[in-house]
């Protein structure tokens, strides 16, 4: 049991997934600051400063007492929070497309060479030309 594992563990599909994995968590981590710090702050300032975060549609307002304890929290539906979510999406949907739009145009183009090339090699004889000559070798002996 333990020598499958070790096989299915070191194979290189396993090892690439874990990587993709790894580098995935960082490119959303990068892709969620490039939107928090950069594109929705820019957006706020071109809607009059409005904070994308705080948007939210409040169901019940929190009951505080005297003292200002919380009593019940607030019940909202936090669409800017939402919004900002869509927009990291968008951005980690479109850079994996470029990306595999170009991994799969290196391809084709790697194929397409490889066609031309096996088209410039000569080709040799034919299985029934082989056997053939080995006939005509045969009655001549």
């Amino acid at each position: 049991m333990w020598k499958e594992f070790k096989e299915f563990a070191f194979k290189g599909n396993v090892l690439d997934l874990a990587i993709g994995v790894i580098i995935g968590g960082a490119f959303g981590k990068i892709v969620t600051s490039i939107v928090n710090d950069i594109i929705m702050p820019a957006f706020g300032y071109l809607t009059s400063g409005m904070d994308f975060k705080s948007l939210k549609w409040t169901l019940s307002p929190a009951e505080v007492d005297a003292a200002g304890a919380v009593i019940k929290p607030e019940a909202a539906i936090m669409y800017g929070n939402f919004i900002q979510n869509i927009v990291d999406f968008l951005i980690i949907a479109f850079s994996i497309f470029v990306i595999i739009k170009f991994i799969n145009k290196a391809k084709a183009k790697q194929q397409k060479e490889e066609a031309a090339q096996a088209a410039e090699e000569p080709k040799g004889p034919t299985q029934e030309e082989l056997l053939v000559e080995i006939r005509d070798l045969l009655k001549n002996k």
